[in-house]
């Protein structure tokens, strides 16, 4: 099998895993946080689209990102400085969490991108070396393969909030 092959089996497995999570989910449930600075489901949603827009769109292609080029801070009511990371408690606590279906929107025409990049590239392309700050020099494989282990990380978080409100498969 090759890298491209694997990397879309572990995309097609985080969006199966993803439905599940997500699925049934009130907004209230979506919002929800267990406690006074702990990110919601709809915040940990949020952050995973918006890191792999950064990651493939800006990072791996130098383009402008889905989040600018399509308006999903429009279509999301959002700030188009929003960053999608890095927020202090009090940040977290006041994040206004969209409604579902348009975070699940913005996640399907960023996992579109993705998947359509890794189909564009060659395989030499996963050896290109690229400067990401703070991190440093990496090869393109090494951010491709972060996108669906920091997805994975995420996934799991989110299946642990949904658990604590209803279990997984309530």
């Amino acid at each position: 099998m090759d890298a491209k092959a694997f990397l879309k089996i572990g995309l097609d497995g985080l969006d199966r895993n993803l439905g599940r999570v997500t699925d049934g989910l009130k907004q209230e449930e979506i919002a929800w946080k267990p406690t006074y600075g702990a990110n919601s489901i709809g915040l940990i949603l949020f952050h995973v689209f918006k890191s792999e827009d950064s990651f493939i769109q800006e990072r791996l292609q130098g383009k402008q990102s889905l989040w600018e080029s399509g308006k999903w801070y429009e279509k999301l009511n959002m700030p188009k400085d929003e960053a999608g990371a890095h927020y202090t408690a009090e940040q977290v606590n006041a994040f206004p969490v969209p409604k579902l279906d348009d975070l699940l929107a913005y996640g399907v025409a960023v996992r579109n991108e993705t998947k359509a990049y890794i189909e564009s590239i060659s395989a030499d392309d996963f050896d290109e070396i690229i400067s990401m700050q703070p991190f440093g020099d990496m090869p393109k494989a090494f951010l491709l393969s972060l996108t669906v282990s920091h997805a994975a990380g995420h996934l799991g978080e989110m299946s642990y909030i949904r658990g604590l409100q209803r279990g997984l498969d309530g």
